[in-house]
């Protein structure tokens, strides 16, 4: 079997190539070769009269008019040429005057005249067929001019004639050379013919009558065609010729002419040749040496060629050499298979891939004998240990283990464990230092035995990165405390260990206090420097009896257990409080630092670590408003105030989305006449469970909240909307809205009122603002410029709770008021307080001088009225002449009727 198996190969390649015609490539390259050696010129017997690219520029444009090539057969005639053939396409009418002399023409030539049929494809498959026009036919002979293309897109092939249309129609070259036979199969054209030699003459010379033009012509046949590259009748050849239409066809008759009708040898001829081929190497396959079957079968090779060439010189056949060829090819190939042992060649290129591959690894790859004695050592594991691959071929593997007298590492552990386990043990450099290395052990079964590998990295940098990753998300880069998430793990191991004994944990919050403005004043850097003064100072006295933590910008914390009789959570809290009596160093400057704490004690306060975490927080949040600069414990009240708070924020967000709030308004009355002169529009929840709310419950909520300016704004747009309907039915009145904070932080509160009006129509003078000091405390700079413009558009402002603040005298000088609200808790008691009537009185006095206008609150008797009367006072309200009021009890009451207004505002 082993001595026929060449023959088999090669017998299975030829069938698969001539199956799938791989041949075919390199039969037609050694055919065109042929070809190409047996070169030589035309015969003459065929001449082009071209139109070229001199014609086209003399006569003109392409098409030409048909009495032209009536010109030119007239010529051709007189010039004596034996058959005259047109590869011009006659099959549509020209103008009637030169169709009519081209038929003259072609009667005048008594048929020697050839004119061309041809296919030409149609649009989804179709085909057309062009021929001459029927008179034209009449008188000249048809034929065919298309030409088969071979897939590699060159013009090999001939046929002697097609059919069109059911009829047999010869080939124009078959027409010339006389060998026309439907019957007969295409062939090759012998390209040995060189196209150039081809005789030509031009179409304008011999429309012209030249004289050597119309002597090349004589006794010749003659192809009329286009050679001009602007035509675009050109067809590839073999050799890298290009050739037009005429040319091709000219070729295809010289051949037929000169007996040169080429065709390929039969299949039959090359399985015989193969066959004598196989049957001459299963002789010489072990007769012979390999080098000498290798010379027989190049020499044959040369020798079927040089026979190729003989025979188609000598005769029209063209021999089929190419599977020959791939035989031949195959057998070299088989000769050199069986020379070269194929097991030991594989083994050496998987060896030297292993090489390469080992050798530009980045991780460190080490190999062992059986006995774990290094055999490979690469670049990585230099880079890795510092050794050479001189100093630890041939030494054993432990060598590089350091491990410990404890646990020692071997590699007789690893190789215990499964393929592929990632191990991790001490090594030892060359250098004496210990490094963490991961390593990845193998083996298998090597030409020597077993055989073991190992990739090794060096794991250092790792772990070094992993450490700062793990200090990073564990304690503060600022002060090195622990941070929030390892507090709340030792708060909760304190609380497991506390659980079952009776002491407690601590937690304190502390805040700094104002530390928000030293940033400000000093910059963040000196910020930096006094938070870490901070951390030393309360490091230093906790010590080790708890933990200190720094959990957000200038918020820091203490976790204490076992507090006990001796000292509870309030003492440490004093404690901490008394270590910053004195101030703290921050670089060279001193700094006073005050401190805000809330205290949380488990298990009173919370019974996990997130839980005491909140609570504190809580108890902070309430010690930096109540009592800043001190220490608050958590009490279950805190919380349920805070729940409470949040509870009606979102209640009160429902609210405004429901139109639960409505605006009631309170009667401003003239002192003197008792007549009613405005009103004060005053916010009221309708709640839909707990019926009408006083504003003293949630109004401090809403001025503290996200929702004020929304709120704020629908009382300013609602009691416009109103005043501009009592405005229109012919009651016109003042309404006073009380401004928001939250209306001057955010927007433009001067545009907003100009558009408030625009969109309602009211009269600016029907609009009071009333603002509070607290608005005014917001930034005097803007507020001033707001209420200017606010005032020119003819709105009035008045400044509320007049007395209650702190600079009201001089924001009476500052900012543009038209008019002051005295207090309620000044007028309450006039009548008995000698010192509220003395204040009263000053107020209204100074007003006067000031030019505002003056109103009095909380009137809540004719007496109080009439006194405030007396001083000056021109307005006032209260529940004297009414409580606020619902928009219809208050029209019902003060608008409907002014006889009945003025009796309820009497008394």
């Amino acid at each position: 079997m082993k001595h026929i198996r060449p023959h088999l190969l090669v017998a299975a390649i030829v069938i698969i190539a001539a199956v799938l015609g791989w041949h075919n490539g390199l039969r037609n390259v050694l055919a065109d070769l042929r070809f190409a050696w047996l070169s030589k010129p035309a015969g003459g017997e065929i001449v082009i009269v071209a139109i070229d690219a001199p014609s086209i520029e003399q006569i003109g444009v392409w098409p030409w008019p048909r009495r032209l090539h009536a010109q030119l057969l007239r010529q051709l005639d007189l010039a004596g040429a034996s058959d005259i053939a047109f590869d011009v396409d006659f099959s549509t009418p020209s103008d009637p005057e030169s169709d009519r002399m081209f038929l003259e023409a072609l009667e005048h030539a008594g048929g020697s005249v050839v004119l061309p049929s041809f296919k030409q494809p149609g649009a989804q498959g179709s085909t057309f067929f062009n021929r001459p026009l029927a008179a034209f036919g009449a008188h000249s002979w048809s034929a065919v001019v298309n030409v088969a293309i071979e897939p590699d897109g060159l013009v090999r092939r001939y046929s002697f004639g097609q059919k069109l249309d059911g009829e047999f129609l010869p080939s124009m070259a078959a027409v010339l050379a006389g060998h026309y036979d439907e019957h007969r199969a295409p062939f090759l054209i012998d390209f040995a013919l060189q196209h150039e030699t081809i005789p030509r003459v031009s179409f304008v010379d011999v429309l012209k009558g030249n004289k050597a033009a119309l002597e090349r012509i004589k006794g010749k046949k003659v192809i009329i065609g286009g050679t001009a590259l602007e035509l675009g009748d050109r067809f590839s050849i073999p050799n890298g010729g290009i050739v037009s239409g005429p040319a091709l066809q000219a070729l295809a008759a010289e051949s037929m002419i000169h007996g040169r009708i080429l065709h390929w040898t039969s299949a039959t001829t090359t399985v015989l040749a193969l066959g004598t081929l196989v049957l001459f190497m299963m002789l010489l396959w072990r007769r012979v040496s390999a080098a000498r079957r290798v010379g027989v079968l190049v020499l044959a090779a040369v020798a079927i060629e040089v026979s190729a060439y003989l025979i188609q010189m000598w005769f029209p056949l063209v021999i089929d050499t190419a599977l020959l060829h791939v035989a031949i090819a195959v057998y070299i190939a088989a000769i050199g298979l069986d020379e070269i042992d194929i097991r030991d060649l594989l083994g050496r290129v998987a060896e030297n891939r292993f090489q390469r591959i080992a050798m530009s690894l980045g991780d460190g790859l080490v190999c062992t004998d059986s006995n774990y004695l290094i055999t490979v050592w690469n670049p990585g594991a230099t880079a890795i240990f510092g050794y050479s691959p001189d100093e630890m071929i041939g030494r054993p593997f432990d060598t590089l283990c350091a491990g410990n007298a404890e646990a020692p590492f071997s590699i007789h552990q690893a190789h215990a464990q499964p393929a592929g386990t990632v191990i991790e043990f001490d090594a030892r450099h060359r250098n004496g230092n210990v490094l963490p290395v991961e390593a990845s052990f193998s083996r298998w079964q090597g030409a020597d035995g077993i055989q073991y590998g190992a990739i090794l990295r060096d794991v250092s940098v790792r772990k070094r990165e992993a450490e700062k990753i793990r200090y990073l998300a564990e304690y503060d880069t600022l002060t090195g405390l622990p941070n929030r998430y390892t507090l709340e793990a030792r708060l909760a191991s304190m609380i497991a260990a506390t659980e079952a004994s009776t002491s407690e944990v601590a937690l304190l919050i502390i805040g700094l206090d104002g530390f928000q403005q030293i940033n400000d004043l000093l910059g963040h850097s000196n910020g930096d420097l006094i938070l870490r003064a901070v951390s030393d100072r309360l490091v230093g006295e906790v010590g080790s009896a708890g933990v200190v933590a720094r959990l957000s910008g200038d918020e820091f914390a203490i976790a204490a257990s076992g507090l006990g009789p001796s000292e509870g959570i309030e003492d440490l809290a004093r404690r901490i409080a008394a270590a910053f009596g004195n101030p703290v160093m921050a670089g060279s400057r001193s700094h006073r630092v005050s401190l805000s704490t809330g205290a949380a004690v488990f298990p009173a306060s919370g019974s996990s670590a997130s839980e005491l975490l909140s609570n504190a927080h809580l108890a902070l949040r309430r010690a930096k408003v109540a009592r800043r600069g001190g220490c608050v414990l958590f009490e279950a009240s805190i919380r349920e105030e805070i729940e409470s708070r949040l509870m009606l924020e979102t209640e009160l967000v429902r609210a405004a989305e429901r139109g639960e709030f409505e605006l009631f308004y309170q009667p401003q009355v003239g002192l003197g006449s008792l007549e009613l002169i405005g009103a004060e529009a005053l916010i009221r929840w309708r709640h839909p469970e707990r019926g009408l709310i006083s504003p003293g419950v949630f109004m401090p909520v809403v001025n503290t909240s996200p929702i004020s300016e929304r709120i704020a704004t629908w009382v300013l747009e609602t009691a416009c909307r109103q005043a501009r309907a009592w405005e229109v039915s012919g009651r016109p009145l003042r309404v006073g809205v009380n401004l928001s904070p939250s209306q001057l932080h955010s927007g433009d509160l001067a545009r907003s009122v100009a558009d408030v009006l625009a969109a309602t129509g009211l009269s600016p003078s029907l609009l009071e603002l009333e603002v509070t000091e607290d608005i005014l405390l917001v930034d005097e700079g803007r507020v001033l410029a707001t209420f200017q413009r606010i005032q020119k558009l003819g709105v009035r402002i008045v400044f509320d709770d007049f007395g209650t603040g702190y600079a009201s005298l001089s924001y009476l000088k500052k900012f543009p008021l038209d008019g002051l609200k005295i207090d309620r808790s000044f007028v309450l008691d006039l009548l008995t307080d000698p010192d509220d009537a003395a204040i009263v009185n000053s107020t209204v006095a100074l007003s006067k001088e000031l030019g505002l206008s003056v109103i009095a609150e909380g009137i809540e008797n004719r007496a109080t009225a009439d006194l405030l009367a007396l001083m000056g006072c021109e307005e006032g309200q209260g529940y004297f002449f009414a409580r606020p009021l619902p928009v219809p009890e208050f029209e019902s009451q003060f608008l409907a009727s002014p006889s009945v207004a003025a009796q309820l505002l009497a008394g």
